[in-house]
């Protein structure tokens, strides 16, 4: 290996041994289901003709092509950042990073300008390409350096090399700033026009806002900070003193990048009603239903035991509405009985009503013969 391939700087990577190992578990854990059940719906809203959905389908793309990479990020943090597969698997890694960077960066814009866009297929294939004509680059040049402990490097290079250099510039300038001011002026004009429009009903004026306002955030959020030490690196990066200083740094704005591939899928749940509604169906309620079971199983005691569930019943009393509060262990053994001891002298097999069903019929009729006798 030449000394071109080594690294002259000797630096503390325990900030990728504790946080970035718990924050990709974590991003992983849920970026894949959020993200699958997103593409799922971004598909449902292109069969629909709309355009929101071509954009979304490529960012999920993005995001789950880069999700695919983190296991191998995982592989070389727990190996104390030594490399242990092919030069190219690097290679392809860190291309799959700073493709969904640019990639979402370049799709939320073109959320941004959704309204003034006439064409949609032809700029996503534009995007795509040009990030893997930049991407080439990487393949042209090696990633892999030996540190100070002769430990495989993938990625990282102490000091910055030549050739990163206008690399940066670019990434900084074209795949950023550039981004970031038709992101801003197209919404500044959007929310302007939202504004003014009185034909646009209240939620939908909210909906508008809501996509505004988290397309920008998840944007400073995610990218900004990167950039910015980007940029720092490259004007003043020259000897192993400064990278020293700014590695945790640099490192944790890189982390936030991983951040965008959870944030896309709740961008997309702004987007789309049936989206919502279809994570709240799946997730919201079994948890909300579970949990509030816990709760009251754990409050329970022999003097209090706990309630299975509650149910209100409503009626008509006098032209006011009497609410009646249901509850299915303590009253059901007593209904159940009353029912039994009923049906006995009746003579006849109950009809399938649950008890409580037939609680409400039975207040029903009473209330009815209180009405009638007044």
């Amino acid at each position: 290996m030449s000394e071109d391939e080594k690294i002259n700087c000797t630096i503390s990577h325990e900030i990728h041994q504790y946080l970035f190992s718990c924050v990709y578990i974590l991003v992983l854990l849920i970026g894949v289901p959020s993200n699958l059940y997103s593409l799922y719906h971004a598909a449902q809203q292109l069969k629909q003709k709309n355009e929101l959905g071509v954009y979304l389908i490529n960012l999920t793309v993005s995001d789950l092509l880069y999700l695919a990479s983190l296991p191998l990020w995982l592989q070389y943090i727990f190996q104390d950042d030594d490399w242990q597969h092919r030069e190219w698997l690097c290679q392809l890694c860190g291309f799959l990073l700073y493709e969904n960077i640019y990639i979402s960066i370049g799709f939320l814009c073109c959320i941004s300008l959704d309204r003034y866009l006439a064409v949609v297929y032809p700029l996503s294939a534009i995007i795509w390409l040009k990030e893997i004509a930049v991407g080439v680059v990487f393949f042209l040049h090696k990633e892999l350096s030996r540190d100070g402990m002769n430990q495989s490097v993938c990625f990282e290079h102490y000091p910055m090399r030549t050739w990163e250099y206008p690399i940066n510039y670019y990434r900084f300038s074209v795949g950023f700033v550039f981004p970031l001011l038709i992101l801003s002026i197209s919404y500044l004009c959007v929310l302007r026009a939202v504004g003014r429009s009185a034909g646009t009903q209240p939620d939908q004026k909210t909906r508008i806002r809501q996509l505004v306002s988290s397309t920008i955030l998840i944007f400073l959020v995610c990218f900004s900070p990167y950039h910015v030490f980007l940029l720092v690196r490259t004007l003043l990066e020259r000897d192993c003193n400064f990278i020293t200083g700014i590695f945790n740094y640099y490192h944790l704005s890189l982390l936030l990048t991983s951040l965008n591939c959870v944030a896309d899928p709740a961008l997309y749940c702004f987007v789309s009603e049936s989206a919502r509604r279809g994570l709240y169906r799946a997730v919201f309620r079994p948890v909300t239903k579970i949990l509030c079971c816990c709760c009251r199983r754990g409050n329970a005691s022999p003097g209090n035991p706990a309630t299975d569930c509650h149910e209100v019943a409503t009626d008509e009393n006098n032209g006011q509405p009497t609410v009646m509060l249901l509850t299915h262990t303590n009253t059901l053994n007593n209904l159940k009985t009353d029912l039994n001891r009923k049906e006995n002298m009746d003579g006849h097999k109950p009809d399938g009503k649950s008890s409580c069903v037939t609680a409400m019929d039975e207040q029903s009729q009473k209330t009815r013969e209180t009405d009638q006798n007044s």
